[in-house]
């Protein structure tokens, strides 16, 4: 399991993040305080705070090419 922060920024943020997800054969998750949510879930990623960072947790060990798909999300 790898674990990074990001925010996403809007609705466009939002939807390209979901669409990169999508395409990834393992489960991930968002995590903000108590709440975890599918992270393909683009109803349940608007049911987050889109002002506060979001944890991403990737249930696998190899999960470097995804970290690099979602760099632009990172937070800085």
């Amino acid at each position: 399991m790898k674990k990074t922060e990001i925010v996403l920024a809007g609705i466009q943020d939002v939807r390209d993040f979901v669409n990169i997800v999508v395409m990834i054969d393992y489960e991930v998750d968002l995590a903000q305080g108590r709440y975890l949510i599918d992270a393909k879930s683009i109803m349940g990623i608007f049911s987050l705070d889109l002002l506060s960072p979001i944890t991403v947790i990737a249930h696998t060990d190899y999960a470097d090419d995804f970290f690099e798909k979602i760099a632009r999300f990172a937070v800085k």
